[in-house]
């Protein structure tokens, strides 16, 4: 007789630890250059954190938040900031090295 393991689907979400796992996490996630991934990843860091806790602090509803971070589609550059704001991140430019 085998046994079946039960397994759960990755959730980066659970290996956020730290403002500096957060911090590499999006600047791998920046490099790709992909919205919709970085839709995601402020998904997974609002996950970790707590949705509740973002959508009082961007004044957005848990189910706009859950759609517009999901990865499915890239958020408004409003919502976008506001998310980026509310988890207490910044955006910074610099050259990209040729």
């Amino acid at each position: 007789m085998s046994k079946k393991i039960k397994t759960r689907p990755f959730d980066v979400a659970n290996y956020l630890e730290s403002e500096e796992d957060v911090a590499e996490y999006l600047s791998q996630v920046l490099e790709e250059g992909d919205p919709a991934e970085l839709a995601g990843a402020l998904g997974a860091i609002a996950r970790a954190r707590g949705m509740a806790q973002l959508a009082i602090e961007t004044g957005l509803s848990r189910e706009s938040l859950y759609k517009s971070l999901s990865g499915e589609r890239a958020p408004s550059s409003d919502t976008l900031f506001k998310v980026v704001r509310a988890l207490g991140l910044k955006l910074t430019i610099e050259p990209a090295h040729t």
